[in-house]
Order: C-alpha cells, then sequence, then structure tokens
C-alpha cells in the first residue's frame, strides 16, 4: 500500500505539513508525521505538533517523503547530516521526494535537485542556484518532475495545490476531495472577496 511520511522541524511552517497530512489521510493514504530528531515539534508560529516517530533508517520506505518549508524549519532540514544521507538514498533509489516554501533548499543542498525542474518561495532560488546550479528554477505555483521524481511548490497558500499534487503523482483521484473541500470552487473564483459596507 502507498504510504507517505511528512517532515516535521522546529521552525517549520505548520499549514504547509498539516494541509498535507489532512489531504492525504482524508484521501485514505497513509500518511505519518515524522519529527526531525524527536517527536515534539514546534512550529515557527508556536504551534506545537506531535510527531508519530523520528526520523530512522525507515524513511526509505515510503514511496514519497514531504517536506514542509518555513525560514528555520528548512534550514533544519537541510543542515541534518542523517536526513541528508537518507534523502540521498532515496532519490538514488528512485522514490518520490517533494518540498515546499523554503525547503527547496533542503534537496539543493542534499544534491537531488541538480537535474530537476523546481519552485520554490520568492527570493530562495538563490540558494538552490548555488546548490544545485544545473536545476532549473521556474515560479509556478507547483512544479512536478515526473523523470526526478520530485514535486515543489510556493509557499503558505499553495499548501493545499501542493497536497493534491503529492496525491495525484502518486496516481489517487482527488476530483471528489477537491470538490468536497471548495477546492474546486476556490480554483474557479479566484477572486479576493467582497466587502460590503
Amino acid at each position: 500500500m502507498t504510504k507517505v511520511a511528512v517532515v516535521f522541524a522546529d521552525g517549520c511552517e505548520e499549514v504547509e505539513g498539516l494541509s498535507v497530512v489532512d489531504v492525504l489521510r482524508r484521501l485514505n493514504i497513509p500518511t505519518d508525521m515524522i519529527g526531525l530528531n524527536r517527536t515534539t515539534i514546534l512550529g515557527a508560529h508556536q504551534i506545537k505538533i506531535t510527531a508519530d516517530k523520528a526520523v530512522d533508517h525507515s524513511l526509505l520506505d515510503y514511496d514519497l517523503v514531504a517536506f514542509p518549508g518555513g525560514k528555520k524549519g528548512a534550514e533544519n532540514l537541510r543542515d541534518d547530516s542523517k536526513l541528508a544521507d537518507l534523502m540521498t538514498q532515496r532519490h538514488e533509489s528512485g522514490k518520490w521526494d517533494a518540498a515546499m516554501c523554503a525547503a527547496p533548499i533542503a534537496l539543493a543542498r542534499y544534491g537531488v535537485l541538480n537535474q530537476a525542474t523546481y519552485t520554490c518561495y520568492p527570493g530562495f532560488e538563490t540558494q538552490t542556484k548555488k546548490d544545485a546550479p544545473s536545476g532549473h528554477f521556474v515560479e509556478n505555483i507547483t512544479v512536478t518532475d515526473q523523470k526526478e521524481k520530485i514535486i515543489t511548490s510556493r509557499g503558505p497558500a499553495t499548501a493545499w495545490a501542493y497536497a493534491y499534487t503529492i496525491a495525484q503523482a502518486l496516481g489517487v483521484d482527488t476530483a471528489a476531495l477537491e470538490h468536497g473541500m471548495l477546492y474546486d470552487y476556490l480554483q474557479d473564483h479566484a477572486q479576493t472577496g467582497i466587502v460590503i459596507a
């Protein structure tokens, strides 16, 4: 059965990680919340997150591993040597990986963005280009590189698009849930709203 891990580090953008967990679990995709070094994580906005377990060798067994962003969270992911080794092994074995917002800086540092087309939060491409000079940065909401098996997205407001893109890459039909959560409505009515005074 397909299963996904979302890796949370202190300083992460909570909405970016929890949106993925929420959407995938609604789609009945087994999804584990994994803490970088422990099971209690403090997000960028002081939201405490309780993970199912901490990063270990089992990360290699997941069909897809996803990273939320957040500057500090992404730096913590980027600088962890154990995680870097596991993610490099995953990439070399052809597994799917995903990162959004600032977190592509971690994938770039690991060397897995070198041949990939990707996106990230505005401004972080200066870091990704240094660590992955052969990668190709674009400004799309989400980017799925089928060849490199990497999914990326831009920032907090794109978290649902990121979550649905992850599910679709795993072969799951998301149309019914998109309708049920009004995501299709949001896409069709992308206006800022109405104010009545």
